[in-house]
């Protein structure tokens, strides 16, 4: 017998059996039996549940245990600074590939976070959050137990501090919408203010809310809400940083995508074919880009009146699988979108294709975002699967993949923020991650 057929054979996918199970371990098939009162305890999602806990508390172990390792053969900071000295590398790679050294030294410590209402504090299970330009706050979206959403902003200020401890300001009155979408807006100053996309029941409902509501100060202080307003079923949001589109934010709809003014309340209306599930403006031109549920990715050009018809959409791009999350890099000539198939692709706008595909993510059905860092040269991902993935955008290569502290759900998918800058200009670099009540942080070592 061939030696190479044997080995092949021995590592090939094992053939399911209809009713079996098969143990890896003991290798042989089990029985699946029959359930008494409908409850049977060794099904196939218990059993994939259970290996799949098997690895995260395997992967946590030896986290804890291996402090150094990198993704790249032969790479330390010795050998890069030697490059630099030597001209071998310029200024932007060596810092590239020293943001891949210490990312994949990060250390995982849990944050303290205090609220001045102490009764409200950790409560309540995260569902996202968001950072803003500055990384100085993050706004937070937390699941509540009678239904609807709690917000918040946390102050990242204290990161730099040993004790590791962040203030979390809470707007009580607030909490009776499921939030879908959230993005910062800078109507008044730099991120000022907060979109959210949120379903009350039926319809949906779009907030622009005053980022001053969430403040330590007197509540009678308070601005009141911006603009509110009953919607259909909304998916995102995204506001226009671009002096010809001003003040406006768009919001992706079942069908259709809606263009608000907030000053002059005038609305522009494209219909479509789908559901927008994922936006983002450009800076340097009046475009809004828009991922749909049908995998396509268009681009409107927000200052055309004629909305007849598909000759608006100035660019078409295709996915196989519904686009969750798109990401325009900085100079605009590229566009990071990943789907519901796990999919994440860098697409090349000039030439409408793709020229960069990152391996690793998983998602079946989800609405997930990806987080682009141009300046550190990374992508950071979380899956359905409870794993956070960084890559570098380089090359495309998976440096490292994080377990969850907390054991995997549909209801405990982490939220996460990365910076070299967390708690502003002279802020730590590291990975915030949210997950059930708890916020980590994985830090530069």
């Amino acid at each position: 017998e061939d030696p190479s057929s044997s080995s092949l054979t021995q590592n090939s996918v094992v053939p399911e059996l209809p009713g079996f199970y098969y143990d890896s371990e003991k290798n042989r098939y089990f029985r699946l039996l029959p359930g008494h009162n409908n409850y049977n305890p060794l099904t196939k999602e218990s059993i994939q549940y259970k290996a799949m806990e098997c690895k995260r508390l395997r992967l946590l172990e030896e986290e804890e245990k291996q402090k150094k390792k990198t993704a790249r053969a032969g790479l330390n900071s010795s050998v890069l600074l030697q490059k630099r000295q030597l001209g071998l590398l310029s200024s932007r790679s060596y810092c590239r590939m020293v943001h891949e050294l210490k990312v994949n030294c990060m250390q995982r410590k849990k944050i303290e976070i205090h609220s001045p209402d102490s009764s409200v504090a950790g409560t309540n299970n995260f569902k996202t959050i968001v950072a803003d330009v500055a990384c100085e706050r993050i706004f937070t979206v937390s699941d509540v137990e009678h239904g609807g959403c709690k917000y918040g902003i946390i102050n990242l200020s204290g990161l730099g501090k040993e004790s590791l401890t962040v203030e979390m300001y809470d707007n009580l009155y607030f909490t009776n919408r499921k939030v879908n979408s959230v993005c910062w807006a800078s109507l008044t100053h730099p991120d000022s203010h907060l979109c959210l996309m949120g379903i009350a029941e039926t319809p949906g409902c779009a907030s622009l809310l005053p980022a001053s509501l969430f403040s330590s100060t007197n509540p009678g202080d308070r601005p009141g809400m911006l603009c509110s307003f009953k919607i259909s079923t909304a998916w995102s949001c995204a506001w226009c940083l671009n002096p010809q589109a001003d003040n406006c934010f768009s919001t992706g709809l079942t069908r259709r995508v809606l263009v608000t003014n907030v000053v002059t309340g005038h609305r522009q209306t494209f219909s479509i074919v789908s559901d927008v599930l994922a936006q983002q403006f450009a800076t340097q031109t009046p475009m809004l880009y828009n991922g749909c549920r049908s995998g396509e990715i268009f681009g409107i050009d927000v200052r055309q009146r004629n909305h007849k018809g598909q000759s608006w959409k100035a660019i078409r791009l295709f996915h196989d699988s519904a686009v969750t999350s798109i990401r325009l890099l900085e100079a605009e000539r590229y566009l990071m979108a990943a789907d519901m198939a796990g999919q994440i692709k860098l697409w090349d706008l000039r030439t409408a294709k793709c020229v960069k595909q990152y391996n690793g993510h998983h998602n079946e059905n989800t609405v997930l975002p990806v987080h682009v860092n141009e300046e550190e040269g990374l992508l950071t991902a979380v899956g359905q699967d409870c794993y956070t993935r960084i890559w570098s955008l380089q090359d495309a290569q998976l440096l490292r993949t994080i377990p969850s502290p907390h054991p995997t759900s549909k209801d405990a998918i982490p939220s996460v923020v990365f910076s070299s800058r967390l708690g502003g200009s002279q802020g730590v670099p590291g990975l915030l991650m949210a997950v059930k009540q708890d916020l980590y942080h994985f830090s530069y070592n």
